[in-house]
């Protein structure tokens, strides 16, 4: 899989830009804040038509104007591409592929995938379990499209929930509606579980070897999924996680009106990362959150090739420049087979060079 050319009109800070990008290895490097992250940015909307960093895609059209676009150019599964994002203010977005409209985000996953690496990501390990709960919806919305589906739905009904708990007290009529909502949520719930632990099972069965590797084997890494404890087994089918979350619910009907909040569900699951059996969240050194979380990265990539026979594009925003030479060296050997974009600062060395391109980027244009 590989983005063949990039172009961007009134995209953050770029008003017009047309990128070439080779096959192998693009290395994209200039100072702080001239537009480096936005290129990885533009390629991740066109996987998932969602920003790492951005809320709102108002919030990534450039200052002053009305509208974005993004284009990209692409080989994949041995066909030709062409995908474009049209951004509006105060507008919904438009997506194409091949000039025709997709009615859903979810369509964009069986065309382009992304692996995408922050800085940020760097504590993937020791922030809450909100974050490592984006990670692994990112990684399964690119494989399973009904997930993203289901992923959506449980989402807006969250919302709808939440807000009958915390006006329930004014309006007693509005708790008429909320065993239908309960046992919709349960529904939808049991699809994201099911396919949360059979990820999470693929993910024990490459991440330790990555891990292992990476820490030059001093270290093993382990993996475990904590969601709603009344599910005696997470992988099971949909249809037989529901009568565990309906119990569940259940038993904290009356905590969750006397909080006003929405206690029960697949919003509170975890990925608990473990290494030499204990905790990383709460034990890890610095160098070995940074370890586990670039192994969690890599192998959502591995995964992805295992699943669809194509690398995904790997997309690393100065990750380099957080590592010691060692590990940074394990990282450029591990990337190959693959199209990659990286942003530095300086340049990395001529491992990285190795049959790419090197791109210099100076106040939203190619220097």
């Amino acid at each position: 899989m590989t983005v063949t050319q990039l172009t961007l009109e009134e995209f953050r800070n770029y008003a017009r830009l047309s990128l070439s990008l080779s096959p192998g290895v693009n290395v994209i490097y200039g100072e702080n804040a001239q537009g480096k992250t936005n290129l990885l940015e533009a390629v991740g909307y066109l996987s998932a038509a969602s920003s790492h960093r951005a809320r709102y895609d108002r919030e990534l059209i450039r200052f002053g104007a009305g509208h974005a676009c993004i284009s990209a150019e692409l080989l994949a599964y041995g066909r030709e591409f062409t995908l474009t994002a049209r951004l509006h203010r105060g507008a919904r977005r438009q997506l194409f592929s091949n000039g025709v409209r997709l009615k859903t985000a979810g369509e964009l996953s069986g065309i382009l995938t992304t692996v995408f690496f922050c800085p940020e990501d760097l504590y993937l390990i020791r922030e809450g379990a909100a974050v490592r709960r984006r990670f692994l919806d990112g990684c399964i919305c690119q494989l399973r499209p009904r997930y993203g589906e289901a992923l959506a739905e449980y989402r807006r009904l969250y919302e709808h929930k939440t807000r009958i708990l915390r006006d329930c007290g004014t309006k007693p009529s509005l708790l008429d509606a909320l065993e239908e909502f309960n046992v919709r949520m349960a529904q939808v719930g049991a699809v994201l579980i099911h396919y949360r632990a059979h990820f999470i099972k693929r993910l024990r069965e490459v991440t330790p070897e990555i891990h292992r590797d990476f820490s030059g084997g001093r270290e093993e890494l382990d993996l475990s999924y904590a969601t709603v404890k009344t599910i005696p087994d997470p992988q099971a089918p949909a249809k037989e996680l529901l009568p565990f979350l309906l119990e569940h619910q259940r038993s904290h009907y009356q905590a969750e009106l006397e909080s006003r909040q929405c206690l029960s569900g697949p919003h509170k699951d975890d990925l608990q990362v473990f290494i030499d059996q204990v905790s990383a969240k709460s034990f890890a050194s610095q160098g070995q959150t940074r370890t586990a979380a670039l192994s969690l990265k890599l192998a959502c990539r591995e995964i992805l090739y295992q699943e669809t026979g194509e690398w995904p594009v790997l997309l690393l925003d100065d990750v380099l420049s957080e590592l010691d030479e060692r590990r940074r060296e394990y990282v450029l050997r591990r990337i190959t087979g693959g199209q990659v974009l990286i942003t530095c600062c300086e340049d990395v060395g001529p491992a990285a060079l190795e049959k790419g391109s090197v791109f210099h980027i100076r106040g939203g244009a190619l220097v």
